[in-house]
């Protein structure tokens, strides 16, 4: 392979996975997640220096989440057309700012102003990355959207262990800390630009319509499109409700103090990321239709049984729930690519928007739910979500990809 300061060239992009690029977007995925984790992480000690309500986390959910949903479509359909070489690292240097703004804010006000900051960054890093990692894996898209995802789910699922080992006993301000360290990842993001904007600028002006599908009708890709909205409707409301919520479960339910609630939570973040790290490739093998289908109707029975469990159970049903749940995902991206070719940037903007929207939304209504009705009542009936997977059944049947 030839490299050009320490980032593989263009002229093989084709020939195999570039493990280097690979690797690079996935740490920077890594310490993106990371931050933007502790947003979520530390609110229980917002609530209790802010004395916010569940309503009003909510509603901080619901802004950073829709600020990320509405801006990665755009960036995506761009940057389709206009590559930037300083895109990523560019984004990640506005989530670091969004970080110092979190840091010392004192207020509600400041509170939303940094979660935009930090959603404008991840919107402006995440398409763009994605877009790298699939342009990095040749033919392997479910390696590419598992590689790249499990990189963003390690580092949310560390972050509520870092809150707890540093920003629960150091206080707010600690939280700079993890901003500074963001900024070694930045001159690797540069120099993985470069070899983005050369690799996406020489496939349009070579091969422009290298990527094939099966040559669906208009209507047959609109029901396939739906159903996918559906499946992240339903993954991503359910999940929500663990990253937003879960600790304060535990704590209600179960009286457990902070510190041990969040190492269930990383647990259950954990699980997530494996499952995602296993899905793509078991979505290329066994078939994307199939992997969506038992992916999440699979995680139904273990969701029904979650709210009666004890304590010791619920963290076992929440590691598999978060394991099984979680292998949809790349193969629902790496899916609705092969439904929309020639429009990669546009569609991962698209997918990871809505995932990005609905967590947010979920985490709005659940939190005012949760006031009205309690934080237990939440997850009996969250339960029922993963039986939307039904609708799985009537996605369409693709053939073998030239993607």
């Amino acid at each position: 392979m030839k490299v050009v300061d320490g980032v593989p060239t263009v002229s093989n992009t084709h020939k195999g996975i570039h493990f280097q690029i690979l690797g690079v977007v996935c740490t920077a995925h890594f310490i993106n997640d990371i931050l933007q984790s502790l947003l979520l992480a530390i609110y229980p000690v917002l609530k209790g220096t802010f004395h916010l309500s569940f309503a009003q986390m909510g509603w901080l959910t619901l802004i950073h989440q829709m600020t990320t949903s509405l801006l990665q479509p755009l960036v995506g359909i761009y940057t389709d057309k206009h590559p930037k070489q300083y895109a990523m690292a560019f984004g990640l240097a506005i989530t670091i700012i969004g970080i110092y703004v979190l840091s010392t804010a004192t207020s509600y006000g400041l509170l939303i102003i940094a979660a935009v900051l930090m959603a404008m960054g991840s919107s402006i890093l995440h398409p763009i990355a994605a877009h790298a990692s699939s342009l990095a894996s040749g033919k392997r898209q479910g390696l590419a959207h598992s590689v790249f995802q499990v990189g963003g789910n390690i580092g949310t699922a560390i972050g509520p262990l870092l809150a707890a080992a540093i920003i629960v006993s150091h206080g707010q301000f600690s939280l700079i800390w993890f901003g500074l360290i963001a900024v070694l990842i930045i001159p690797l993001l540069l120099k993985a630009g470069s070899w983005y904007k050369e690799t996406l600028l020489l496939n349009t002006a070579k091969t422009p319509d290298i990527n094939k599908v099966s040559g669906l009708p208009k209507r047959s890709v609109q029901i396939g499109l739906f159903i996918l909205v559906l499946m992240i409707f339903s993954k991503f409301f359910y999940i929500s409700s663990f990253t937003s919520y879960y600790t304060f479960y535990l704590m209600a339910k179960f009286q457990i103090p902070v510190a041990l609630s969040q190492v269930y939570l990383f647990a259950f973040l954990f699980a997530v990321a494996i499952g995602i790290l296993c899905g793509g490739p078991l979505g290329d093998k066994i078939g994307r239709k199939n992997l969506i289908c038992l992916s999440i109707l699979g995680a139904g029975p273990f969701t029904l049984m979650l709210p009666y469990a004890s304590l010791f159970w619920t963290g076992i049903l929440s590691v598999i729930i978060g394991f099984t749940i979680s292998c949809a995902f790349p193969t629902i991206i790496a899916f609705a690519q092969e439904l929309i070719p020639n429009k990669t940037g546009a569609v991962l903007g698209v997918m990871y928007g809505l995932a990005f929207g609905m967590g947010g939304v979920s985490a709005a209504l659940l939190g005012e739910l949760a006031d009205h009705c309690g934080i237990i009542y939440v997850y009996s009936l969250c339960s029922f979500l993963p039986i939307l997977g039904l609708f799985a059944l009537r996605l369409p049947n693709l053939k073998k990809s030239t993607i």
